[in-house]
């Protein structure tokens, strides 16, 4: 079920969760968590990533292993995107984190993220951090610090529903235009009937209409992360 892997940015102790592959592949993946923090998508991510091979940590965002009801959770974020320097460092400290881990090399890290998550691995990549590739799963698009050119090293791979209302079509233009102007390695998906947080079954037919588990786009949206991955780890 994982261990427990404490690690630090700045005086905040953070409390992932690592797994670690019985037959490990020398590489490893930062699994960065939903808004309200570490829950049963990252968790059961972080284990299948294990399962090939992947040495993976659960990041954790908010110190503590804390997590959060959906209103609190919102605060919780926005103290960081707000911020996105903090931001970024804090991200940073999960990869750092994993880089010390037995086996793991330097240059073989690469970080995926679920909603708040994804948005996280998307500002990791902006600020230039040295990881192969980022995969976000429904984050969001924007950012309070655009990805400046010659900037960004990782490759980018962005999937996102088509009715997400929390991603918009002019978020989806504007991070086109971005990523292009800033001439980043990048790619997206997207997923016409999917709304927001359609890889997390836990939201199947809840009372939120924003969100909505899409058993479709997540088999599709899982297998194009894991080839991306391969691909920047060749």
């Amino acid at each position: 079920m994982g261990e427990p892997l404490h690690y630090r940015d700045a005086g905040l102790e953070l409390h992932g969760i690592l797994e670690r592959p019985r037959e490990p592949n020398g590489r490893a993946v930062l699994v960065v968590h939903e808004a309200p923090g570490i829950g049963d998508n990252a968790r059961r991510r972080t284990r299948l990533l294990a399962e090939l091979g992947y040495v993976a940590l659960a990041a954790d965002l908010y110190g503590g292993g804390r997590t959060f009801g959906a209103e609190a959770a919102v605060g919780q974020m926005d103290v960081l995107r707000n911020d996105p320097p903090a931001f970024r460092r804090r991200v940073q400290a999960g990869i750092d984190a994993l880089k010390q881990v037995e086996g793991v090399a330097a240059d073989g890290v690469a970080a995926i993220g679920y909603c708040f998550g994804g948005m996280a691995v998307l500002e990791l990549a902006r600020g230039g951090a040295d990881v192969r590739a980022v995969v976000s799963f429904h984050g969001l698009l924007r950012s309070n610090a655009r990805a400046q050119a010659g900037e960004a090293k990782a490759k980018i791979l962005a999937c996102t529903g088509a009715l997400d209302p929390l991603v918009p079509l002019e978020d989806v233009t504007a991070f086109q235009q971005e990523m292009d102007a800033a001439k980043t390695n990048w790619q997206l998906i997207v997923y016409g009937r999917a709304l927001h947080s359609f890889t997390n079954r836990n939201v199947a037919g809840g009372a939120d209409p924003r969100m909505d588990y899409d058993p479709s786009a997540d088999r599709q949206s899982w297998a194009a992360a894991l080839a991306f991955l391969d691909e920047a780890f060749a």
